[in-house]
């Protein structure tokens, strides 16, 4: 047993098969790739790393498993299978692209579809084979792809995941601000496992944690709009996509490659005199924090449902996009960017909630809502975070009226007019 020392746990013990799983390529790999992708850009101490969060949910797996052990809630669940748990996940990540999430925005292969061979092939899938059995790397693979049936499945994916509570935490405490505040003891302690209406047993969580599960929303709502979705950081991001984008169009970089690089190794392979000018300037200004500025910004309340949610969703179409508007605004290609961020959940509110006579009943509208309407609050909260936001380069202008009409389109609506050579602004 080794023990490693940690900004935010203290102490994290290792056993024989952590370590081994350590020192495979496909684990040491994430130590050179950011947890929060740019965002050092405007908060300099996130440059915490994958690795990092992967030993901090190692741990915080094993504080779970021992927690519903000591309640007698694993009988029947053996020790074999409480290390694929933990296996799944310190792997959880081990398929992120270089600068986090930020390449699955324009398209590419999802980063847990990504991690299905470093999983099951290689040498963590002969790690996991030699020391859990054969069928190791692919139980491993379905908890952390989340279509596993084990009835530990939430703790790796799910509404409550220990993925969740420790990224929370520990971006935070790097970034310097106070928004993640979340009662980890309580929540954790608060873990039990239920059995569904369908007769299946899964993670639930006990109803006197419910004040725990109501911090956690808040501190992933005050996240993602003081830290994730940062106008700065979005900025940065959309710069990023677009030089991938035309680096993967013009063949400076191979798709089947990207996701082997680290953060720095990536723009290290695209700093060549091929680079066309359009990336070259971008890839310029990112490496000296030269970022595009807001010229336009809308919360998705006041949009409306649907509205915009192509930018979000078709990236070929959001270049399109781009170009026409840079055109129209005298613009050189690349100085125009939209940015719409990816729909997420604040907080997935079907949980299983197991109320104090033993009762379970689903946190959703229609079951057990407790002191907070908590799916009504996470749809607010979600809405209230997000931004629609036009970013140019130099501080350029654009008349804000005109392009929240165009952006109103529908996708269809967009590509017609596109299609048949007519202006977006008017």
């Amino acid at each position: 047993m080794e023990i490693l020392r940690d900004p935010l746990w203290n102490n994290i013990r290792l056993d024989p098969l952590a370590l081994s799983l350590l020192e495979t390529p496909v684990v040491q790999r994430l130590r050179y790739v950011r947890q929060l992708g740019l965002a050092f850009l405007v908060y300099p101490g996130a440059t915490h790393s994958r690795f990092e969060h992967a030993l901090g949910a190692w741990h915080l797996a094993g504080v779970a498993l021992r927690l519903l052990d000591e309640r007698g809630a694993l009988a029947g669940i053996g020790a074999r299978e409480q290390q694929l748990i933990r296996a799944a996940a310190l792997l959880h990540d081990v398929g992120h692209y270089p600068f986090s999430h930020a390449l699955e925005e324009i398209g590419v292969t999802d980063h847990e579809e990504v991690a299905r061979p470093l999983v099951t092939q290689g040498a963590v899938g002969t790690v996991l084979r030699e020391a859990l059995g054969d069928d190791a790397p692919e139980t491993v693979f379905a908890l952390i792809s989340g279509v596993s049936t084990h009835p530990l499945q939430g703790l790796i994916s799910g509404s409550i995941d220990l993925d969740k509570i420790e990224y929370l935490k520990r971006d935070a405490t790097m970034c310097g601000v106070p928004y993640g505040e979340i009662d980890v003891d309580r929540l954790l302690n608060s873990l039990v496992l239920v059995e569904l209406p369908e007769g299946r047993p899964a993670i639930g969580v006990h109803e006197k944690g419910l004040s725990a599960l109501e911090s956690l929303l808040f501190a992933k709502y005050q996240m993602y709009r003081n830290v994730y979705w940062h106008h700065a950081v979005r900025s940065a991001t959309a710069m990023y996509k677009r030089l991938v984008a035309v680096a993967l169009d013009t063949g400076a970089v191979a798709a089947d490659r990207v996701a082997r690089y680290t953060d720095e190794g990536l723009l290290v392979h695209l700093d060549t005199p091929a680079l066309v000018p359009e990336a070259r300037t971008l890839l310029d200004a990112l490496r000296v924090r030269r970022l595009h500025k807001r010229a336009y910004e809308c919360p998705a309340a006041t949009l409306g449902d649907d509205v915009g949610e192509w930018i979000a969703s078709d990236y070929a179409l959001t270049r399109r996009v781009e170009d026409q508007l840079a055109a129209e605004l005298g613009l050189p290609r690349g100085e125009v960017l939209l940015d719409y961020p990816t729909k997420t959940q604040m907080l997935g509110v079907d949980i299983p909630m197991q109320r104090r006579d033993g009762r379970v009943q689903h946190l959703t509208a229609s079951g057990f809502e407790g002191a907070l309407n908590l799916p009504r609050l996470s749809d607010e909260l979600y809405r209230s975070a997000r931004r629609l936001r036009v970013f140019t380069a130099n501080r350029a202008p654009v008349p804000s009226d005109a392009v929240l009409t165009a952006l109103r389109l529908d996708a269809d609506a967009i590509r017609d007019r596109l299609d048949r050579g007519l202006p977006l602004l008017s």
